[in-house]
């Protein structure tokens, strides 16, 4: 992985750098620890569902070591718990089924978790090894000392310790060795082969959901913690048990599953093949993931072909991997930026295009992804490090629209905002969390196609907001970037792979980089984390614009296919106009129709909804088209409330920026202020 001679070699020189820095500073590379890096190895542990209740553990602590401090005095502290404490704290007692405790009671200690399953030795075959995320949890008023292998630590009262352990690594407490037999079950081997007729996502389990993987294959877990891996032909080693075996192909395709016990000591074929739910590409819509990473700090470090096992096993026509900093001055795989930009990466093909790409990043401000750069971008990230909050995002996306990107912002909104909140919804506690705040000016302005509604931050907020920003007079594509990180193996959404969500668009004529950002730029798009989704308004999908005299009627149709839809909705800047819904999901087509009578400017949009569904890769399955725009004599829609509510989140954002940004030198706040003043004046017009 680290030295393939297939590479160029900036490139495998950068790969055989990031495999020190994994090796000297573990997951975070050496990172400077900012909150959202320390939580790196803790979510190889924490459930998705406990993420919220961890942030209160730890704003819990901080509030009892900085009595009196207010909210966003104590957001700017994040960084300051023990987030070993904050996560035993977090669990309540609850251990996930592939993690173990250690538990130091003031009598003695136990050991807890249940048992993995080890393979008897075959005198041919090294096994990969086992690894077990164990958190040592003190109940004792006194201090401890763990040693696991080489690894010593001092556990202080109360305290507690995120470590990993392998069977041969050794675990003392207090110099007494602890017998580690409870955690392993040895079971007899069998061998399996696994074939589809073209590369696909495959998952084995076996007891308490254990995954199976072939020798040397990275063991990545999905946001519901099941093993997976990619391929069309593979061998892999397995214990003469009763085993579930499924193999699935991204949203485009069902899933096809067989439960067997393979016999001992022999190997068995297993053919398995994915069926189409809808073809996308013979309609003339490509799906892609706009926002992932190969190598961003990480627990491996990831090869291109890794990227490349991904696409094509997922079947994802478009990858757009983003070079990109992490919490310093590094950007990764900058090397392949610069070795591949404007051309595509070399796995591409017909119908899967891959690019490198890059992610522009302020986490005051807020992160955007850039798609189909044609030159070396010469600043990708401000305010990290110390570094100043300047320049603004907009001179940072003015560049890379120089450069010929394609431009959106990524993860916008994780606070739970709803479509009657105040514009202040969109400013928490924490003033660095990377939501996309200057997304209000920038998109005023013309600086940014795109929105990735879909997203692994909060994807009803972030629709609520994206209707905001159309009823405004904003022309923004609905996309979906899922920040996926190749080199990160278990991490809820961002272990997934690629393409658990995308935007499809609507391309003319063959598929490439040029036509596949022409359509999302052309709005010609919906975007989802799985349901096919399609809007008619008078006969004009997605990113039309239609010329309507008041009194007009128009018919409106939306049709949603996959097995997780409950309902269709479909909406205007008034609201919800039409839905129909279903209990149960279903193979069918959904589709609800309205006729809309036109009296002022409007957008019409189509959304699907979802059932929990075990193909849903995230909290909530969710579908949203771009919209068709309804002018009425040459205006376009801006609604009073809409617009004004954006003028709120610019004097908020000028508030934050001037309280909270750092701005060492004179004229950098003035740059600010200047950006906000340009995008009032556009807003103030629209109200006119």
């Amino acid at each position: 992985m680290c030295d393939d001679p297939m590479l160029p070699e900036p490139v495998a020189g950068a790969l055989r750098e990031y495999c020190g820095l994994l090796g000297e500073h573990g997951i975070t590379w050496g990172e400077p620890e900012i909150h959202y890096v320390r939580l790196f190895a803790r979510r190889r542990v924490l459930p998705p569902h406990l993420m919220g209740r961890f942030w209160r553990v730890a704003f819990r602590r901080l509030a009892e070591r900085h009595p009196g401090e207010s909210l966003h005095d104590l957001g700017a502290r994040l960084a300051e718990p023990d987030y070993d404490e904050v996560l035993r704290d977090t669990l309540r007692g609850d251990l996930p089924a592939h993690a173990a405790a250690l538990r130091l009671d003031p009598g003695g200690h136990l050991l807890e978790g249940g048992p993995r399953v080890v393979l008897r030795a075959h005198p041919r075959r090294q096994a990969d090894p086992v690894r077990i995320p164990l958190l040592v949890d003190s109940r004792r008023d006194e201090p401890a000392t763990v040693r696991i292998g080489s690894l010593c630590r001092d556990i202080p009262p109360r305290g507690a310790w995120l470590a990993e352990i392998t069977p041969d690594a050794g675990l003392t407490l207090d110099g007494a060795p602890v017998d580690l037999a409870p955690l392993l079950r040895i079971a007899p081997a069998a061998r399996l082969r696994l074939r589809s007729p073209y590369p696909c996502r495959w998952r084995v389990t076996g007891e308490n959901g254990q995954g199976w993987f072939p020798h040397g294959v990275p063991q990545r877990h999905d946001f519901h913690g099941r093993p997976y891996f990619h391929g069309d032909d593979l061998a892999l080693d397995v214990p003469a048990e009763p085993l579930n075996i499924t193999a699935a192909r991204g949203m485009e395709y069902d899933e096809a599953g067989i439960e067997l016990t393979p016999r001992q000591g022999q190997e068995q074929l297993v053919r398995l093949t994915p069926h189409r739910i809808y073809h996308a590409a013979a309609r003339g819509w490509y799906g892609g993931d706009l926002h992932t990473h190969l190598n961003w700090a990480g627990d491996l470090v990831a090869a291109p072909a890794a990227a490349a096992a991904a696409q094509h096993g997922e079947d994802l026509h478009v990858l757009n991997l983003l070079a990109g900093n992490v919490a310093g001055a590094r950007v990764y795989d900058r090397e392949a930026l610069e070795h591949w930009i404007g051309r595509d990466l070399p796995w591409s093909d017909a119908t899967h295009v891959a690019r490198m790409g890059a992610e522009y990043r302020n986490d005051l401000l807020g992160h955007a992804y850039a798609f189909g750069l044609t030159g070396r971008p010469g600043r990708l990230h401000s305010g990290f490090d110390g570094e100043a909050d300047w320049p603004p995002n907009a001179a940072g996306l003015a560049e890379l629209r120089e450069l010929g990107a394609l431009l959106g912002y990524s993860h916008p909104f994780g606070l739970p905002v709803r479509d009657d909140d105040p514009a202040e919804a969109l400013f928490g506690p924490v003033a660095r969390d990377c939501t996309a705040r200057e997304l209000v000016a920038d998109a005023a302005l013309g600086l940014v196609d795109s929105l990735d509604v879909l997203t692994h931050a909060s994807i009803p907020a972030t629709a609520a907001v994206y209707r905001r920003l159309l009823g405004a007079g904003n022309l923004l594509a609905v996309t979906a970037g899922t920040d996926t990180m190749i080199s990160f193996t278990r991490s809820d959404n961002q272990s997934n792979p690629p393409g658990w969500a995308r935007v499809y668009a609507r391309v003319d004529g063959a598929l490439s980089a040029e036509s596949f950002a022409a359509a999302v730029r052309a709005r010609r798009t919906f975007a989802t984390t799985g349901p096919w989704l399609e809007l008619s308004v008078a006969g004009h999908g997605p990113g039309a614009v239609i010329e309507a005299e008041p009194g007009r009627r128009l018919p409106v149709t939306a049709t949603a296919i996959g097995p997780e839809v409950s309902a269709v909705r479909i909406r205007t800047a008034d609201g919800v106009r039409a839905g129909a819904g279903r209990l149960g999901g279903g193979d069918d087509a959904l589709t609800v129709t309205v006729e809309l009578d036109v009296a002022e400017p409007t957008y019409v949009l189509a959304e699907a909804l979802c059932e929990a569904h075990p193909r849903t890769l995230t909290t909530c399955g969710y579908a949203l088209t771009s919209p068709v725009h309804v002018d009425v004599a040459g205006r376009r829609v801006a609604r009073g409330p809409d617009v004004r509510w954006c003028l709120d989140w610019l004097d908020l954002l000028e508030d934050l920026v001037r309280t909270r940004a750092r701005l060492p030198k004179p004229g950098q706040l003035g740059d600010h202020l200047r950006l906000f003043e340009r995008a009032r004046e556009v807003y103030r017009a629209r109200l006119s």
